[in-house]
């Protein structure tokens, strides 16, 4: 008990000088530094185009927000591409909705949390979002939330990739891809139905809110499988072994780094 008692002295001793010093901050670096960001932000590396044809994964998370919006909601993610799509647009306007391993990297993460979630929340709708690959870590999980009879819904963003992989082999390995095209995967819907989930698939951007809407409404966990355009990028990444300066935060060569990948930052990936 004397160690807290002298920790928390020492606490206030510390926010007593702050005060008396009345430290201000550098308003001028401050300045140079929203500059900066500022220029970053007008580059808009969320944008995209949306056609009549391919469903853009951007897309299909705007449209998952708005829908979902007015009710109780809790977004669970797997990690990849789909894991920052749903960090950069689903609207998270309450704390605590959002589970997700951060940068951790763990693929598989989120179906078993949407199935706490729900257990902790039994009214209120639960959606993973996630990606084809990590959904095929925990699919056995599905098999659990049917015997609870939580109406857990997993919504795939289903471009055929690894695409976090891909993107890197891509842009920092001259597309030279390995190991990163799902070539041998499972029919979902007919996967979910076999755990006696409900099935859904969406292949058109005119159908995505119809699917949208059936998930959300029949009380069951449901498994939608969302063809998403298998080429799309997320930005800005990172490179690896590079400064957050050096971000690139679009496909055109102009937003790449100032200076090449180096080998160190490539063997990372």
């Amino acid at each position: 008990m004397p160690v807290v008692g002298d920790v928390a002295e020492t606490m206030k001793a510390i926010l007593a000088e702050w005060d008396r010093r009345r430290a201000e901050p550098d308003r001028k670096a401050l300045a140079t530094w929203w500059e900066q960001i500022e220029s970053w932000r007008a580059r808009k590396c969320f944008a995209f185009a949306q056609g009549a044809d391919v469903i853009k994964p951007q897309y299909a998370v705007q449209r998952l927000y708005e829908l979902t919006r007015d009710r109780e909601t809790f977004i669970t993610t797997e990690v990849g591409q789909h894991q920052m799509w749903a960090a950069q647009l689903y609207r998270f306007e309450r704390p605590n909705r959002w589970m997700t391993s951060g940068g951790l990297g763990t693929m598989g993460y989120g179906l078993p949390a949407a199935m706490g979630v729900q257990l902790a929340h039994p009214d209120a709708l639960v959606v993973d979002v996630a990606g084809e690959a990590s959904t095929l870590m925990n699919i056995q999980e599905l098999s659990t939330i049917v015997q609870y009879r939580l109406p857990v819904k997993v919504f795939i963003l289903n471009n055929r990739y690894m695409g976090m992989v891909r993107q890197w082999q891509e842009l920092l390995h001259g597309n030279r891809y390995s190991e990163s095209y799902m070539d041998a995967l499972p029919d979902f819907v007919k996967l979910a139905e076999a755990f006696g989930c409900v099935g859904l698939r969406c292949a058109r951007p005119g159908d995505l809110d119809g699917v949208i809407r059936e998930m959300m409404a029949n009380g069951r966990p449901t498994v939608v499988d969302v063809a998403v355009d298998e080429k799309e990028n997320c930005f800005p990444m990172i490179p690896s072994g590079a400064a957050h300066n050096e971000m690139i935060l679009g496909p055109s060569g102009k937003d790449s780094p100032g200076k090449p990948v180096s080998e160190e930052g490539m063997v990372l990936v």
